[in-house]
């Protein structure tokens, strides 16, 4: 057999190897999204939040008006402010998957990143040291000049990043944009869910944040397109990363005919103009409520409590892998033994559509299961399937022949997919949807800002260390560590973060209360105050 012959039928087999691999793992994936809907449905009492208080969005009030019960199809408004507000979260997936193609093009451009595991990970993590400052800005951003202008800032500072990207002469002109591009980033993963949830009925507020969330990793797998659709143009890397600036300008010019939230106008006394946003949202008597509500001064005696609920989360999600993941999926693909760019990316894309695929099932578990127990589920998968990677990369290590490589390359392929097949419905949105909803009003915009912070710093650390621990200490022992930290991350959830599904952000104030103070003769339950109210 000649050599183009056999070039030839190794690419055939490579073929047939992904449509194997897609059909086992989507056979995978479905059973496991039917076994935690069925799991939920049977235990949907006990994680139901029983609370009798009677004020808008809380589930007494609706009981009583079921009429009120606002729902996101039926109401275009919400729908359309939750469309433009999430844009950001699509230009914070796409800059995360992106430079995971771009990266292995940027290797051939430039001499000194091929040779130079700093250099690669100082690429992609200045974006990630960006962020940490743009979440930081964002969140003093977000109190003083609202919503609407710090998300129209973001666009401008991305849109700036994206074309220093495009135009980068050397690496270090690069790196330049990669941190533009991070700061619009941060103040973007700020703002976005902040100004949704504000915006958002209580009863669904879950699933229009975890739409943010959607966007996020439907960004990521807009990324693994684009990167295949350029594998062949002249200027690769270029494209990939110049066209992130173009979703930036359409949310741009869309912001500047939203209106801000009405809860930042409020607190900034502008309680016409509120008003007027919360009557596109909520009909006569409702609407009545909701202003009425509005007036409650908050009390900060829970925000320690709060925030380390909170901060932690963003922590977790970042320590648990997840943009390692997805940041490095094509060069972890590579380790486990496929060592073609493209076939990389196009088993990177599959990884990236189950992210997406698992949001949408995320939205709509987030306001039934509720979000303690859908992190749970969420993350004893996450436990599982890392250490399937661990054990995959052990074993090929020692291995010692060609078909034993093969085999625990593609179990560890396969983990990579399960650990997104259950990161993304739970790990994925829940740590946002918690942070937009456990702050007091006045606070939200900052405590926010600071989560968000902790969140890239977080991420920083992982995306700065991932492939020098890798390489000093083996992939195996890498991912094993991942592991235990998100057993960590279990317990944390167990004991310290409360279930937030259905209350409003002053029953969520109440709750904090309780927490710090404990019962005693001054302080009542949640259902005793109501049930002393009625």
């Amino acid at each position: 057999m000649s050599g183009a012959e056999s070039a030839d039928s190794d690419a055939d087999n490579d073929k047939k190897h992904v449509v194997l691999y897609c059909n086992i793992v989507l056979a995978i994936y479905w059973d496991l999204t039917q076994l935690i809907i069925q799991s939920i449905n049977l235990c949907y009492d006990e994680m139901t939040v029983t609370t009798s208080i009677r004020i808008p969005g809380s589930s007494g009030y609706l009981d009583i008006h079921p009429e009120r019960k606002v729902s996101v199809f039926k109401n275009p408004y919400i729908l359309c402010l939750t469309s433009v507000a999430s844009i950001g979260g699509l230009l914070f997936g796409y800059d995360t998957g992106v430079i995971s193609g771009a990266l292995l093009y940027i290797k051939d451009d430039f001499q000194a990143v091929r040779y130079s595991h700093f250099l690669q990970e100082t690429i992609v993590s200045m974006a990630v040291a960006g962020a940490i400052v743009g979440a930081a800005v964002g969140g003093w951003m977000n109190d003083r000049y609202g919503r609407k202008k710090a998300t129209i800032i973001a666009d401008v500072i991305f849109i700036l990043g994206a074309i220093v990207m495009a135009a980068a002469p050397d690496p270090y002109i690069l790196i330049l944009g990669r941190v533009l591009v991070g700061l619009g980033v941060g103040i973007a993963s700020v703002t976005a869910p902040v100004y949704i949830a504000e915006l958002s009925p209580s009863e669904i507020r879950g699933g229009l944040v975890a739409t943010n969330v959607l966007m996020i990793t439907g960004g990521q797998f807009i990324s693994y397109l684009v990167n295949l659709s350029f594998t062949q143009v002249p200027g690769t890397w270029r494209w990939m990363l110049g066209v992130s600036g173009v979703p930036a300008v359409i949310q741009f010019f869309l912001m500047l005919f939203l209106p801000e939230s009405p809860r930042w106008l409020y607190i900034n006394n502008r309680e016409n103009e509120a008003i007027i946003v919360l009557g596109k949202i909520y009909d006569f008597d409702r609407l009545e409520d909701e202003v009425a509500l509005l007036t409650a001064q908050s009390e900060q005696d829970q925000i320690r409590l709060a925030f380390l609920a909170g901060a932690g989360l963003q922590a977790f999600q970042q320590f648990t892998g997840i943009n390692t993941v997805m940041y490095y999926s094509p060069t972890i693909v590579q380790m486990a033994g496929f060592h073609s760019n493209e076939l990389a990316l196009q088993l990177s894309l599959i990884v990236a559509g189950l992210n997406a695929a698992g949001t949408v099932l995320g939205i709509y578990l987030i306001d039934h299961a509720g979000r303690k127990k859908l992190a749970l589920y969420s993350l004893g998968g996450v436990i599982a399937s890392l250490i399937i990677l661990s054990v995959s990369f052990f074993n090929q290590s020692s291995s010692t022949t060609t078909n034993q490589n093969d085999l625990y390359g593609w179990l560890a392929v396969v983990g990579l997919a399960l650990y997104i097949a259950f990161f993304s419905p739970g790990m994925g949105p829940v740590p946002w949807a918690v942070n937009s909803e456990v702050y007091p009003q006045e606070y939200r915009g900052m405590c926010g800002g600071m989560s968000a912070t902790v969140n890239w710093i977080s991420n920083l650390i992982v995306a700065q260390s991932f492939l020098s621990i890798a390489e000093a200490a083996g992939t195996g022992p890498t991912f094993l560590l991942l592991a235990i930290i998100a057993v960590i991350a279990f317990l944390f959830v167990v004991f310290l973060v409360p279930e937030t599904k259905g209350l409003t952000f002053d029953e969520v104030e109440l709750l904090w209360r309780e927490r710090a103070w404990g019962k005693n003769p001054r302080t009542k339950t949640l259902l005793e105050r109501g049930n002393q109210s009625y």
